[in-house]
């Protein structure tokens, strides 16, 4: 066995701040995904000594190659399709999230040195969570009860994962969020942001916090325990919160138009988010660096002297955004997320499982 350090779905948000964190501790990095233009591009900026290796883990003869060559002391496992195109494409939801993850465990278990798994999760294994009739934080004893296929797949996912024989931990991650300002947003992500409702409580935690959580986990005294990944308690927010006060760091204050509150009578029609216990994961793994303050003033030095130029168009972009709406010319109401997704992408519920 190698000392190497596989993280797969490399390229995306979280997986591209873990190779960095694993990389700058000096541990040997083996970042996969699949192939495409975007993931070249992204590879040619990663940092000195990390080795790339393209490879579709839906595919379990290229899992086991991947595998066998790598022979790795420890993997983390972030690849996903994730909301809002898990609701769009059911099907390749289901093959990522939950074909691949077999794919890896019976990969590795075949091994004669088997690696640590370190398996990404999230709090939409909780499902709905409506902060009128509930006024306690998710914790990883928290029963399950998932609503949308997302959550589904990941409780699947992890129920494949205790099963192995493997070294395993899983981390279950709240809303993971970056510094880089992000002007040129996807109009689905857009869409998706404003279905959520605007009072719904979210615990958001820093991309660099949960690399950090990821890193940590693969040599830490964590083995079999599922753990919540979210920022200190200066992460606890409303929906709303995040990105007015976000969009304000940028200085496009009052850009974003209020959205919908939810029902407190409709304990279904609320979006899989709560706050959580991040203390417990802190203990064992000290990776809280960055607070929801400190988030907001990078933002707005990263920004630096365009910040004028934003504080002027704002009131266009609020025109814009509110055109955006999945709300917008509808008479007055409570906001539900999941009626909005069923119009916009299809039933959420919808696992993608081929019968």
């Amino acid at each position: 066995m190698s000392d190497a350090v596989l993280v797969t779905g490399a390229f995306g948000l979280v997986g591209s701040a873990t190779v960095r964190q694993l990389a700058a501790t000096g541990r040997r990095v083996v970042a996969t995904d699949l192939e495409t233009p975007a993931t070249q591009k992204a590879a040619a900026g990663l940092p000195a000594g990390v080795q790339v290796r393209w490879a579709d883990l839906t595919d379990p003869a290229a899992v086991e190659k991947l595998a066998a060559e790598v022979s790795p002391a420890a993997v983390i496992h972030l690849a996903a399709v994730i909301p809002p195109l898990c609701y769009a494409k059911p099907h390749l939801a289901y093959k990522v999230n939950v074909g691949a993850t077999a794919n890896l465990v019976k990969a590795l278990e075949a091994h004669p040195n088997p690696a640590r798994l370190v398996q990404a999760s999230s709090i939409a294994v909780y499902g709905p969570r409506n902060p009128h009739h509930i006024t306690d934080v998710l914790t990883a004893q928290t029963p399950v009860n998932p609503y949308d296929n997302y959550g589904k797949h990941k409780v699947e996912a992890e129920g494949i994962v205790r099963a192995s024989s493997l070294d395993w931990v899983i981390l279950r991650l709240g809303g993971v969020l970056t510094t880089e300002p992000n002007l040129g947003m996807d109009p689905n992500l857009i869409f998706f942001e404003g279905v959520l409702p605007a009072d719904g409580r979210l615990q958001t935690v820093d991309v660099r916090d949960v690399a950090f959580a990821f890193a940590a986990a693969t040599t830490a005294d964590v083995v079999g325990q599922t753990l919540l990944i979210g920022g200190d308690d200066t992460h606890r927010l409303r929906q709303s919160d995040i990105g007015q006060s976000t969009a304000a760091a940028m200085g496009l204050v009052g850009a974003l138009p209020a959205g919908r509150k939810g029902d407190p009578n409709d304990d279904a029609g609320w979006f899989a988010t709560d706050w959580m216990d991040s203390a417990t994961a802190q203990q064992v793994l000290a990776h809280q660096h960055y607070s929801w303050p400190d988030m907001l003033a990078e933002t707005a030095d990263k920004v630096g002297w365009k910040r004028y130029i934003f504080r002027m168009i704002a009131p266009l972009a609020r025109e814009y955004l509110k055109r955006q709406s999945p709300y917008y010319g509808q008479p007055p109401g409570y906001g539900n997320p999941w009626e909005a997704v069923r119009r916009k992408w299809g039933a959420p519920e919808n696992d993608g499982k081929v019968s």
